[in-house]
């Protein structure tokens, strides 16, 4: 087989990009401290349309070259808010009907997979500090959580995967 180049993927210009519609879905990030899986999650995030990433806390900002060294540009067509606080953007997207989903290994979480959003519905996945996970501030704050399934000898996912799955669950039950 012989590998795709750059013009056989029809990729869209960036002003291209940024006038096409966006999934009803934005990633909030609580404290991320990794610039480098900031970059993935923005990267992830323009591949499957999010509408934008609110950046809260010590969550680093672009411009940065340690975010473009994984998010490869996507840091400028990826709209993109930085808020005090995760507090904070979550009263912001309540304000604009967001259904807020922690994404948190907590007793009640959702299963992913068991997680069936209404394509009408708008949704904000919060995902957490690489260590510490969701702040349990936010988590109380938000309106379900959901939980990726796991079943090897780990209990967690590295934040920019975790993250990367639950976008790719919501593209396919929102687009």
């Amino acid at each position: 087989m012989e590998k795709k180049t750059i013009w056989d993927l029809g990729r869209d210009t960036l002003a291209e990009y940024r006038a096409r519609p966006k999934l009803p879905l934005v990633v909030v990030l609580d404290n991320v401290r990794s610039l480098n899986n900031i970059g993935s999650i923005f990267r992830t995030s323009d591949a499957f349309l999010v509408n934008r990433i609110m950046l809260c806390g010590i969550t680093a900002t672009p411009p940065s070259p340690e975010i473009h060294k994984t998010a490869l540009g996507a840091e400028d067509s990826v709209a993109w808010q930085h808020f005090p606080t995760t507090l904070q953007a979550i009263e912001s997207l309540r304000a604009d009907g967001y259904t807020i989903c922690a994404l948190e290994q907590v007793k009640g979480s959702i299963s992913l997979p068991d997680f069936h959003p209404d394509p009408a519905g708008r949704y904000a996945i919060i995902a957490g500090h690489e260590v510490n996970g969701v702040d349990p501030q936010v988590v109380n704050a938000a309106d379900l959580c959901l939980e990726i399934p796991q079943f090897g000898t780990k209990h967690s996912l590295n934040v920019s995967v975790s993250t990367g799955i639950a976008i790719w669950h919501l593209f396919n039950a929102l687009r």
